[in-house]
């Protein structure tokens, strides 16, 4: 499907999308799962969740990768969720890379909220809020919001207003983004012109891994083309060690 309202014809030549490192959230997380836990211990509000060590290794894994690149492939512009987890991993990359740039953040690129879901296993979810697992399963993933929350069309929103500003920027910008899964994902469905059955399938059977890289270069037309999708190779050419995590690993969820 070729995008018509997502298609960026103007703006940089060059979208990296950044995944943060491991955070603390996703350790917690996994630990509430393997020990069949109804909710994360995790006290934290999902903005203040710090990196992990391995994440700090895999942010600074991903800078000594920016610093080995040419000049030419370096960023011009850098934007960040304003979560801690994100901001963090553009700032110690940035560091390790010697790259003098500033990070602007951005609420828009903030990670999907889970409302009443926040903390709550899936297991957590089923029991305290059965007939919403039930009304979710019904509507699907794409569509639903948790009482309090977003759905992923929420996202989707906050990221076409996003590249509405991108579009002003130069065409000889290269502009990174640091941000969460969720909000990678709805990426590729805004420029890509997805469906929903397609992203959902991407969804499902493609992780994308701690501090990956999505990147789109200008091609044929003159519009943003995929590049690659949640690739490791920065991070694992650096000696970083690849994490993968759920959507929400860090602050529980439904998958």
């Amino acid at each position: 499907m070729t995008p018509v309202f997502g298609a960026m014809d103007r703006g940089p030549a060059q979208l990296v999308l950044v995944r943060h490192g491991e955070s603390i959230g996703n350790l917690a997380d996994r630990a509430a799962r393997d020990a069949g836990a109804s909710r994360l211990d995790l006290d934290a509000r999902d903005a203040d969740v710090p990196l992990s060590d391995t994440g700090q290794e895999q942010a600074r894994a991903l800078g000594h990768h920016l610093r080995n690149l040419p000049e030419d492939g370096r960023p011009t512009v850098v934007v960040s969720s304003p979560y801690r987890r994100s901001a963090d991993t553009a700032h110690l990359a940035l560091r390790a890379a010697a790259v003098g740039l500033e990070v602007q953040r951005d609420e828009r690129l903030r990670e999907r909220e889970l409302g009443a879901f926040d903390g709550l296993t899936g297991t957590g979810i089923r029991a305290e809020f059965r007939v919403e697992s039930v009304r979710r399963d019904h509507l699907g993933k794409f569509y639903y919001r948790p009482p309090s929350g977003e759905s992923w069309c929420d996202v989707v929103l906050r990221v076409r207003s996003f590249l509405r500003d991108v579009r002003t920027l130069p065409s000889s910008d290269r502009l990174w983004v640091f941000t969460h899964q969720a909000v990678i994902t709805c990426f590729r469905y805004v420029l890509e012109g997805l469906d929903e059955t397609t992203l959902m399938h991407i969804d499902r059977t493609v992780d994308v891994p701690n501090a990956s890289t999505t990147s789109y270069r200008r091609g044929a037309g003159d519009v943003l083309e995929l590049v690659d999708y949640a690739s490791s190779a920065a991070v694992e050419s650096s000696g970083g060690h690849t994490t993968q995590e759920s959507e929400h690993a860090g602050r529980g969820g439904l998958s």
